[in-house]
């Protein structure tokens, strides 16, 4: 009996396993599900096959540009790190395995910082791939046109490094939404209508409040556009897509925050559900 009290009685910090050990345990369940090597190849070869469509489509224009049409098929490619971060957040909850995983980590925040680690090595491998679909995906078009993409111009490396950086971002807040909500559904609800929903009505809401019959001028942006282009920056979408507009000079009437501020906006879009869905997971009983 008196093995058990020991046992007992010795310091957390001796009972918890280290975090490499938690990593290499949440490592090998994600890469352990069929989803997602599904969700991966999907992503890498939708990606590819979406930028070769939209660049044959741009092929005829005659100021066509080939490395143009490298991030066009972003805002469909980020659903699947969105997707795959959502089904890691929720996994543990949806299956009831979190029961286990936590009587081997009584501390519980490291199981969520180690599935951040993998979710972002997955994302990160994935969205390298997915670039060079994309570089792929251009190059019948720029064959058709007798021309060779350049890599290597002007914004062409800004814009392939923040693709990587776009779908990095749209796994961690899926994983951040999904540990949050702990539920598949209302996470992927949170998910569509934040990201895919609420900037629509916001350029509905812009053109409502403006005078349909008044001639546009970017100087003299209306105050409703402004505002509401102003909101847009600050969203996740409007962060990704910055990311992937160098030099772009932002929306008209609102701040312009180049790479390095959009890259801030959207690691504080990951940052603050991550941390609540963190105080959550330490503080609130499970289930």
């Amino acid at each position: 009996m008196s093995a058990p009290a020991n046992l007992l009685d010795r310091p957390r910090a001796a009972v918890d396993p280290s975090f490499a050990r938690v990593v290499r345990a949440e490592w090998t369940k994600l890469t352990g599900l069929r989803s997602t090597t599904v969700i991966a190849v999907a992503t890498v070869a939708g990606t590819g096959l979406l930028t070769h469509l939209f660049a044959s489509a741009s092929s005829g224009d005659p100021g066509f540009v080939p490395t143009r049409e490298l991030g066009a098929a972003l805002p469909l490619a980020f659903l699947g790190p969105l997707l795959l971060g959502i089904l890691v957040g929720t996994g543990e909850f949806s299956t009831g395995t979190f029961r286990t995983t936590f009587a081997a980590v009584p501390r519980r925040v490291p199981v969520l910082l180690a599935q951040a680690v993998v979710t972002a090595a997955v994302v990160l491998v994935t969205g390298v791939l997915s670039v060079g679909a994309a570089v792929l995906g251009i190059l019948p078009a720029a064959a058709s046109r007798q021309m060779t993409p350049d890599l290597a111009g002007a914004g062409v490396p800004q814009l392939l490094l923040g693709s990587v950086g776009h779908l990095l971002g749209a796994g961690l807040l899926g994983l951040a939404i999904g540990a949050l909500l702990r539920r598949p559904v209302p996470a992927v609800v949170t998910a569509v209508v934040v990201l895919l929903v609420a900037p629509v009505v916001l350029a509905f809401a812009a053109e409502a409040g403006n005078d349909p019959m008044a001639a546009y001028d970017p100087q003299h942006v209306p105050t409703a556009t402004a505002l509401v282009n102003t909101v847009e920056t600050f969203t996740p979408v409007g962060a990704g897509a910055a990311l992937t507009n160098p030099g772009g000079g932002g929306l008209d009437g609102a701040p312009d925050l180049g790479g390095a501020g959009s890259a801030l906006v959207l690691a504080g879009w990951v940052a603050l559900p991550l941390t609540v869905a963190a105080f959550r997971l330490r503080r609130r009983d499970l289930g």
